[in-house]
């Protein structure tokens, strides 16, 4: 099938969950013999670089600005993409779902993985929070297929939009590897910190995460993964709450073999997020045999069923971080259970699977 997927920053990644889906997808995809095309955004991707690992890469401009970036990219992909007729289209992000008649309308089918509610965040404003609205419905009017990442966001659209979905999760590699030298220059040793990966935005509760920490009597230090682009006064919170903690490490964003090593010789990781559908790094994280504390949200515990240990709060995360730094016997229990749930359920070989039915379908091939 000739394929294309839409709506991201690009590939290789180098910024968040969806970039990663769109490079293991489109990648694998093209090891089975298709041909794919990952819509990339200027300034996110190395100047002449049109290929990665065969899949191709069209490379296009945008407004870098919080509310235009996503939109813009996506209304000139959408554009682009029209003559090249291609078998089906996979735009990621609700957001984007307005543009989808450019290409149905010219009679290429679309797929919209409309992600969670992102109208929940707290960086939007309300005209922010009004134009995610309008994409969900968008998606549900326009798109030739509705994906869902998670059971909670499928009963969300058939309850609120009475729409009909499909839902494919979130995939994950299960493996893991301690190397002490690929994690020095953080100034860590491999079972010697927790680990916390996410965009530094109040919903996703690092400054809960610090607090929590400064509470427990530990060598261990913590170690916080991410950045944002647009929450500058909120970051300068973070640094304040862990002044004075030496044990606290930011490293700002960090992708491929680094974040993966810093993942898989963790001691412990914590999730903190509340809003979304199915979170990539809690999914990495147990694929990389880490033993998890996640914030018992819906979206979170249908992931991690009871292979991950739940927490409610700041007080009850601190307790629980107490007693997971004290008893490795609990961590190692946890880190087998882990793996043991997303090779069953969430493998990315699996997800490959039930994308190319679904791109099948829309092809009119099956």
């Amino acid at each position: 099938m000739h394929l294309a997927i839409l709506g991201t920053r690009g590939i290789p990644a180098n910024y968040g969950g969806f970039e990663t889906f769109a490079e293991e997808l489109s990648t694998r995809l093209v090891a089975r013999g298709h041909e794919v095309t990952v819509y990339c955004r200027s300034h996110h991707i190395e100047p002449g670089k049109s290929e990665h690992e065969g899949v191709k890469l069209k490379v296009l401009p945008t407004i870098r600005h919080k509310y235009l970036d996503t939109i813009t990219h996506t209304f000139l992909s959408a554009l682009n993409a029209v003559p090249k007729r291609f078998d089906a289209v996979l735009i990621c992000n609700a957001a984007n779902s307005p543009f989808i008649p450019i290409l149905t309308w010219t009679r290429t089918p679309v797929a919209v993985n409309v992600d969670g509610l992102e109208r929940k965040r707290k960086k939007w404003n309300w005209l922010g929070r009004l134009y995610y609205r309008i994409g969900e419905k968008a998606s549900v009017w326009f798109a030739t297929e509705v994906v869902t990442d998670a059971k909670v966001i499928q009963d969300y659209y058939s309850t609120e939009y009475g729409a009909a979905t499909t839902m494919i999760a979130y995939g994950a590699n299960v493996e893991r590897r301690p190397d002490p030298k690929a994690i020095e220059e953080y100034g860590v040793e491999p079972h010697s910190y927790i680990l916390y990966v996410s965009r530094l935005e109040p919903e996703n509760n690092a400054a809960m995460v610090i607090e929590a920490f400064k509470k427990v009597r530990t060598d261990l230090k913590l170690v916080i993964v991410g950045d944002a682009p647009y929450a500058d006064e909120y970051k300068k919170l973070l640094m304040s709450l862990a002044s004075g903690d030496e044990r606290i490490i930011f490293t700002g964003f960090v992708f491929g073999a680094g974040y993966k090593a810093l993942q898989q010789n963790a001691y412990t990781y914590v999730h903190a997020t509340e809003v979304g559908g199915t979170h990539p790094a809690l999914i990495e994280a147990m694929g990389y045999g880490n033993c998890v504390l996640t914030y018992d949200t819906p979206e979170n515990m249908e992931v991690a069923g009871d292979a991950a240990i739940s927490f409610s709060g700041t007080d009850d995360l601190a307790e629980k971080l107490q007693t997971v730094a004290d008893d490795e016997e609990i961590v190692g229990r946890f880190r087998t259970q882990a793996q043991e749930r997303i090779r069953e359920a969430y493998s990315w070989d699996n997800i490959t699977d039930q994308y190319e039915r679904l791109f099948s379908k829309m092809a009119g091939l099956g």
